[in-house]
C-alpha cells in the first residue's frame, strides 16, 4: 500500500517512476493559458493570508463549497479571511475522489512543507504556519513563478487592454519569465450582450479607426491584433458555448450589425451568422500573424440567474454543456483552410463525449512542416481530472498522435496552479509506463524520456514561440 502523496503518487510501475524522475521532474513550465493579472506579477504582489492567495478568485473551491452547503457569507461575502479558509477547511475532508483534493495538498507540500491534511482539526495550524511563510520576500507572486521553474505565461486579455504590465515586465530584467498577453475579443463576438455597445465604445477609445460601423469593428480589431503582436502576443482565445457556423459574407453580417446598433432585437440565426463572419476574419488576421487560435468549446455560463444577479457573472455557477461541435467546427476551420489562412488552433472540449470529435477532426487538416498544426487541448475545466486527462490523451493517441501534443495549462488565476502541470506529468508518465509494462509500447528509455519532455515542455515552446 502507498503512502498519500508519497515521491511515487500516481505512478503505478517502476517504468513510470523512471520516466518521471529522468524527464519530468525538473521540467520548466510552459503555462500558454492562465488568467492570471499581470498587474499583480508586476507590482510582485504580496498576500497576507492563505485565504487571500488560495480562495480569492477560485470559482473551483467556491462550487465545492456551495456543494457541501457552506453559505455565500464564507465563500464569497463578508466573513473575515479565517472564517472563509476554516469554511474551505471544512469541505476538503469531502473532496476525496475530486482534484481539488490532490492540489490542494500538492501546493501545501510544494510550496509550504506542509504534509499534513487540511480538515477543521489543522486548519488553526495550517494558517499559521502558511501565512508566517507569507510574510517571507520569496512568497510574494514572482517567488511563487520563480520557484515553479516557468519560462512562460499566457495570460487572458481584452482587445481594449493597454498591456501597460506586459510592457513593464518585459523590460524588466530582474524577472526572466515570458509573460504574453492572449488576444481574447468576446466583447466583440457576442453581439447579442448588453454590454456590446459600451465595449465598441471602448475600441474606438483604443485605435484610430471610429468602430459604429463593421468596416470600423474590423480596422479597429486588426489594429489591436498588431498591438498586441508588438507586445509579444502569439495566440488568441475564445469562448464558443456552440460551435455553430454559417458562412456569411460582409453585406450580411453589416446588415446585422447596423440592426443590433439601432437597438433592434436580433434572431438566434442572425446572431450566429454575425458571430461566424466575425470569427472567421479573426482567424484570417491570426493567420498573418502565425498565431495560435483557442477554441474553448461547450460551457454553458452563469446558469444561475439569481446568483449571477446577486454576486456577478463567472462566480462558479457554469457547467458542461452540449456544444454541437461537429458540423459547425469542421465547416469553419474549412473556410479557413480554403483561403489559405487557416492558423495553428488547439481545440479544447468540456463534453468528453466529444474527445472523438476532436481529435478526429485533427487530422482533417495539417501544413507540411508543421507537426501537429491542430491540436486537441488538454482535459479542461471539468475534465482536468485523472480520469479526464487520461482519457483525452488515450483518445487522442488512439486517432492521432500523442508525440506531438503541446501538453498542459493551469487555466487558473492562482499563482499556486502550477501543482496541475506536475499532475499531468505524472499521469502521462504513468499511461506511457503502463503500456510499456503491459507490451504495448517498447522499452525504449531513451525516445520515450524525450517524449515525455516534448509534451511536457518542448511541443508547446516550439508550437507558440518558433516560426
Amino acid at each position: 500500500m502507498k503512502n498519500f502523496l508519497d515521491k511515487d503518487f500516481l505512478l503505478d510501475s517502476a517504468t513510470a517512476v523512471s520516466l518521471y524522475e529522468n524527464a519530468a521532474y525538473q521540467l520548466p513550465i510552459f503555462d500558454f493559458h492562465c488568467h492570471l493579472n499581470p498587474q499583480e506579477v508586476w507590482e510582485n504582489k504580496p498576500f497576507e493570508n492563505i485565504t487571500q492567495l488560495w480562495l480569492a478568485g477560485d470559482h473551483y473551491k467556491w462550487r465545492t463549497m456551495r456543494m457541501n452547503g457552506i453559505g455565500e457569507r464564507f465563500i464569497t461575502g463578508d466573513a473575515s479571511d479565517y472564517e472563509k479558509f476554516a469554511a474551505w477547511a471544512q469541505t476538503v475532508p469531502h473532496l476525496i475522489g475530486n482534484p481539488l483534493y490532490h492540489w490542494t495538498h500538492m501546493e501545501l507540500k510544494s510550496y509550504f512543507g506542509i504534509e499534513k491534511s487540511l480538515s477543521p482539526e489543522t486548519a488553526s495550524e495550517i494558517w499559521e504556519e502558511c501565512n508566517e511563510k507569507l510574510q517571507q520576500p520569496e512568497y510574494r507572486a514572482r517567488g511563487f513563478i520563480e520557484k515553479s521553474n516557468v519560462k512562460f505565461i499566457g495570460t487572458t486579455d481584452d482587445p481594449v487592454s493597454n498591456l501597460e504590465y506586459h510592457q513593464l515586465l518585459k523590460d524588466d530584467s530582474t524577472f526572466t519569465a515570458i509573460i504574453a498577453p492572449t488576444f481574447r475579443p468576446d466583447g466583440a463576438l457576442f453581439i447579442e450582450r448588453p454590454t456590446f455597445e459600451s465595449w465598441l465604445e471602448k475600441l474606438a477609445q483604443v485605435s484610430s479607426f471610429e468602430s459604429s460601423s463593421l468596416d470600423g469593428l474590423l480596422n479597429g480589431l486588426k489594429q489591436r491584433v498588431a498591438f498586441f503582436h508588438e507586445n509579444g502576443g502569439r495566440a488568441s482565445d475564445h469562448d464558443i458555448p456552440k460551435m455553430f457556423y454559417k458562412e456569411t459574407t460582409k453585406s450580411e453580417a453589416e446588415m446585422i450589425f447596423n440592426k443590433r446598433l439601432s437597438g433592434e432585437q436580433l434572431s438566434e440565426d442572425e446572431i450566429v451568422a454575425y458571430r461566424s463572419f466575425l470569427l472567421k476574419e479573426l482567424g484570417k488576421m491570426y493567420a498573418e500573424k502565425q498565431w495560435v487560435m483557442q477554441l474553448h468549446m461547450g460551457a454553458i455560463r452563469n446558469n444561475n440567474t439569481k446568483m449571477k444577479e446577486l454576486i456577478g457573472p463567472d462566480t462558479g455557477f457554469d457547467s458542461v454543456g452540449e456544444a454541437n461541435v461537429a458540423e459547425g467546427l469542421s465547416h469553419f476551420l474549412d473556410a479557413l483552410e480554403q483561403q489559405d489562412a487557416l492558423p495553428r488552433t488547439i481545440l479544447y472540449n468540456l463534453n468528453p463525449k466529444d474527445n472523438a470529435v476532436l481529435a478526429g477532426m485533427m487530422g482533417n487538416f495539417y501544413e507540411e512542416g508543421v507537426p501537429g498544426k491542430i491540436q486537441f487541448g488538454s482535459g479542461w475545466w471539468f475534465n482536468d481530472h485523472i480520469d479526464g486527462m487520461e482519457r483525452q490523451m488515450k483518445d487522442l493517441a488512439n486517432v492521432g498522435v500523442l508525440s506531438h501534443f503541446v501538453g498542459m495549462l493551469t487555466d487558473s488565476r492562482s499563482f499556486l496552479s502550477y501543482e496541475r502541470h506536475d499532475y499531468f506529468r505524472r499521469i502521462l508518465c504513468n499511461i506511457l509506463g503502463n503500456w510499456v509494462e503491459e507490451g504495448k509500447a517498447p522499452n525504449d528509455m531513451a525516445y520515450l524520456e524525450q517524449m515525455v519532455k516534448n509534451i511536457g515542455y518542448n511541443n508547446a515552446e516550439k508550437y507558440f514561440l518558433e516560426r
